[in-house]
């Protein structure tokens, strides 16, 4: 675990890390913490590595990296036995009360807990308590070593220095865990490609610092990953960006968003991306230019309610159309969405939820918008709800919500989460194969031979052929009124009955259609007693979880929901009776999937594993409260891990 305040290179030390880590042949997953502020509080990027892949975080740490002496404070208590605490040698007199972003419970639990031990109220003090538990401590003095790198690459201003900081903790967590240089060196290189000497400066601090810890510290760190260089390449990829590119593969040519924490980065990913090499994706041939490039239009909105209907009047252009948003944005932009319902607008809505109501926890994770992202707005129109349950999904499954949407023309609500939008792993290299682009109905003409054209034209599946604004002889209107074929306004009860049956018969194609394999992936021992049911980003704990659980004799299968709407009646019907034991996970406080599940198939889901306090289920978490289910029959477990 990396932490220190917000704007002091958290993000970028963590980034080096996992990069480097990657880079050497370990597979990587990293979480990101932050407040809801600008610079000055608390923030921490936890990193797993692993010789095997690896879905998730743990609570237990091996190794602490500080740049400050409030993340000793804060995190020096969920270090192992065994384990290690880097910190600076300077800050060990402070007083824990002096610390000016620590909250006043935070510092309460603190002291109390230090005067439990007998020990006073430092920064410390608290490495002592640490110190007893078996912690290795590694003071590093940070200043002192910073103006000795300055000597060497003729640097004497300390405020340039100090943000070097960041790597000289990254290289000496590398030197502790007996991982290759060569591999931070060509991290911090692909970091700061763009500026030679900031690469030069760092890579110096790096050996330094290697040299320091090396000879000041005794090479006995017992959890040291084993290194087996690959030659298989990898990603390393955050959630966000891993949507962006799916849209970039898909053919998304109009983007539109008002800047909302965490679905902001996605966009300003399109934004730094905007231009693109086609010539090797044929799957999307339309949307060359005839240089073989082509480009998205990135339009940052005055607010969610313009986002959304912008992004449908691309769609009705003919290109295809998305929009990102967070919770409070999504609110604006029900009305919207009613709007692309009723015009049957092929149009995604990249939804990234976080802690709510109201601003609720901005910069935090939660799984709150189920229900509300398949009821949600008045009247009833069709909608396609899907949810991602890691980072790569998250790439494959952007594609499909465009082939969804133009293949039924519904709008597509495309689930995902603050813990997805800012993790970090290894994936497989995306793999072209698996990418299919349907466009539906689309006619880039239309004949008049053909009689004339209704844009609403009543169908035995309720789709009808589409065409772009301004194709000739395919003339037709839209408005937010009840309508006939044509698009005109109508009141007329028969009209009516025709137009909601048409739209709504939509989504009982999508639910035959739609095959159970890309609604429902089935994990975990098939013969198993007990059945995990979840959506979104718990899949990867989860998953993790039920694999140790299965070592210790404890055998669960987990049924990830994908498609929450239409929802799997029939198959989720099936499969219920199999299985002594069901139980919910996921991270609200209702047990919205549970309530789901009861409405659709009027099965009682036996337990409900929940969390609603900002932060992701873990591993640990998770393999204690199945457990707990399983073992002890505890009908609802609430989960608090997380700093």
């Amino acid at each position: 675990m990396i932490g220190g305040a917000q704007g002091t290179g958290v993000d970028s030390s963590a980034n080096i890390f996992a990069r480097a880590a990657a880079m050497a042949g370990l597979y990587v997953f990293g979480k990101r913490e932050y407040y809801s502020n600008i610079k000055g509080e608390h923030s921490y990027f936890s990193v797993v590595l692993s010789e095997s892949p690896v879905h998730s975080h743990m609570d237990e740490v091996h190794l602490l990296a500080t740049f400050d002496s409030e993340t000793v404070v804060r995190h020096a208590w969920e270090v192992v036995r065994g384990g290690g605490i880097i910190y600076d040698s300077m800050a060990v007199g402070e007083k824990i009360s002096k610390i000016p972003t620590l909250e006043k419970i935070v510092l309460e639990r603190v002291l109390s807990r230090l005067s439990r031990e007998g020990l006073g109220d430092t920064v410390g003090d608290v490495l002592e308590l640490a110190k007893r538990s078996g912690v290795a401590l590694y003071p590093i003095p940070y200043m002192e070593l910073l103006k000795k790198i300055g000597e060497v690459i003729g640097e004497k201003q300390l405020s340039a220095l100090s943000r070097m900081t960041n790597v000289v903790a990254v290289a000496a967590s590398f030197t502790i865990l007996g991982l290759p240089m060569s591999a931070l060196e060509k991290a911090i290189a692909q970091v700061f490609r763009a500026k030679a000497r900031v690469v030069k400066s760092n890579v110096e601090a790096a050996n330094a610092t290697r040299e320091y810890v090396s000879r000041n510290f005794l090479d006995t760190f017992p959890f040291k990953p084993t290194v087996r260089p690959t030659s298989r390449q990898r990603l390393f990829i955050s959630g966000t960006s891993s949507v962006a590119l799916g849209k970039i593969v898909a053919g998304c040519r109009f983007q539109t968003y008002y800047p909302i924490t965490p679905a902001s980065d996605e966009s300003v990913y399109l934004e730094d991306h905007d231009t693109f090499n086609l010539a090797d994706h044929p799957h999307i041939e339309e949307a060359k230019e005839l240089d073989g490039k082509g480009s998205i239009v990135v339009v940052q909105s005055e607010d969610e309610i313009a986002a959304i209907n912008m992004a449908s009047g691309a769609a009705l252009a003919g290109v295809r159309a998305a929009t990102a948003t967070s919770g409070p944005g999504f609110d604006l932009m029900v009305e919207g969405m009613g709007f692309a319902g009723m015009n049957e607008i092929p149009v995604v809505i990249t939804l990234y939820q976080r802690g709510g109501p109201s601003t609720g926890l901005p910069t935090r994770h939660e799984q709150g918008e189920l229900i509300y992202s398949i009821f949600g707005g008045h009247g009833e129109f069709p909608r396609i709800v899907i949810a991602s349950g890691d980072i790569e999904e998250a790439f494959y499954d952007t594609i499909k919500a465009f082939n969804y949407a133009e293949r039924y023309q519904v709008p597509v609500v495309h689930l995902l989460d603050k813990a997805l939008a800012n993790s970090t792993m290894t994936v497989e290299i995306f793999d072209s194969n698996r990418v299919n682009i349907d466009r539906g109905l689309l006619h880039t003409t239309w004949d008049p031979s053909k009689g004339e054209y209704k844009r609403f034209a009543f169908t035995q599946d309720g789709i009808s052929p589409r065409v772009a604004l301004g194709t000739p002889n395919g003339i037709f209107w839209n408005t937010g009124d009840e309508h006939d074929e044509y698009g005109h306004i109508s009141e007329d009860p028969t009209i009516r009955d025709k137009m909601m049956e048409k739209r709504m018969r939509k989504i009982e194609v999508a639910d035959a259609e739609i095959p159970d394999s890309e609604r429902v992936i089935l994990h975990g021992n098939p013969d198993a007693p007990n059945l995990v049911l979840s959506w979104g980003s718990p899949k990867g704990a989860i998953i993790d979880a039920i694999d140790y659980l299965e070592s210790q004799g404890l055998h669960f299968a987990f049924a990830q929901i994908k498609v929450l709407h239409p929802f799997p009646t029939r198959f989720i019907q099936s499969l219920l009776p199999s299985y002594k034991k069901t139980i919910c996970v996921e991270q609200n406080y209702t047990g919205q999937l549970m309530t789901l599940i009861r409405a659709r198939t009027g099965h009682l889901v036996d337990h409900l594993i929940c969390k609603y306090n900002g932060r992701p289920f873990s591993f640990s978490e998770l393999r204690n409260a199945l457990e707990e289910a399983v073992l002890k029959g505890t009908p609802r477990i609430v989960t608090h891990a997380g700093a």
